[in-house]
């Protein structure tokens, strides 16, 4: 499927123990107020197509993908320990969140963009947030994994049984990995859709299915136990919204108002016919809340 974008920018973040290489780019006036848009898992920047194709004449678009997902390569670790493997899951988000961090920094804005993060995104936004004083115009949390406990049945079956799931034929994992996406929405998805979200994760993909497999473990492993004591603060630090589908079959919508609370959120809205991936069940109605949010919360659009 073809994008109105390409990330056609290079970021390499060396740390003392990993190297990371995150492809971006960026949209819309440069003179207009900042907007992050980050993806979670197992998807890519491309799910943000549509959003920001339709507020890029109002916006300064940033995307991005994570090392490891879509088009940014996986994250090359740069010397071995003991815990190495535990390290590298980085089942808390703590590594991919420094990551972001440092492309943010890197970014150098002359002003604190807004952000909108979907999925495990939100507890990288939060992490941006509480562990890097990474000031922000607003936040915008569609369908976040935020608050424990965590994990499907499915997350819980692959990480107890890896070694087996790995010696699986890859046109199998291939059959898990459309099964799985295809109860991320309420409404079926394109044939094209569907294939794009995929494509990275296939057998002759950028990541492989190796890779998809792991990132169901991490999400086994996911844990922000200690973050969570300090949740009271989003509220504070930035002006934060709730955006959820009130079909989401991976997230519960009662979550929200929970969230709401534990983040001193100023507002949730709960979109209609929609689930977990409300960017394409319900994009004109996710673009209307995400644009009254973003202008009620922006100084100076251009």
């Amino acid at each position: 499927m073809a994008h109105g974008y390409s990330l056609d920018q290079t970021f390499i973040h060396k740390t003392t123990s990993h190297e990371y290489h995150i492809r971006w780019t960026r949209i819309g006036k440069t003179t207009s107020p900042a907007l992050v848009l980050i993806h979670g898992t197992p998807w890519s920047s491309a799910v943000w197509e549509n959003l920001a194709t339709t507020l890029s004449t109002r916006y300064s678009i940033y995307l991005y993908d994570h090392p490891g997902f879509g088009i940014s390569p996986p994250p090359r670790r740069l010397v071995d320990a003991a815990d190495h493997d535990k390290v590298d899951l980085d089942g808390s988000l703590v590594l991919r969140a420094e990551a972001s961090a440092a492309l943010f920094n890197h970014w150098n804005l002359a002003s604190p963009p807004h952000v909108v993060a979907h999925d495990n995104a939100g507890l990288v936004s939060i992490r941006l947030l509480l562990d890097h004083s990474v000031k922000l115009a607003s936040l915008c949390l569609i369908a976040v994994v935020v608050l424990g406990p965590f994990g499907l049945p499915f997350f819980k079956l692959i990480a107890e049984n890896e070694d087996v799931f790995n010696a699986i034929p890859t046109n199998m994992v291939e059959g898990l990995l459309r099964a799985y996406i295809k109860t991320a929405t309420r409404k079926p998805l394109p044939k094209d859709i569907e294939d794009m979200l995929c494509a990275p994760w296939l057998a002759d993909g950028m990541q492989g299915s190796e890779k998809f497999l792991k990132e169901m473990v991490q999400a086994h492993n996911r844990d922000a136990s200690i973050l969570e004591n300090e949740y009271a603060r989003v509220g504070g630090l930035s002006p934060t919204k709730i955006i959820w589908g009130q079909d989401d079959a991976w997230l519960p919508v009662e979550i929200a108002q929970k969230l709401k609370k534990a983040l001193n959120a100023e507002d949730v809205v709960i979109i209609e016919e929609a689930g977990h991936l409300v960017q394409y069940d319900q994009p004109s109605k996710l673009a209307l809340e995400v644009g009254l949010w973003l202008s009620s919360h922006s100084k100076n659009e251009k």
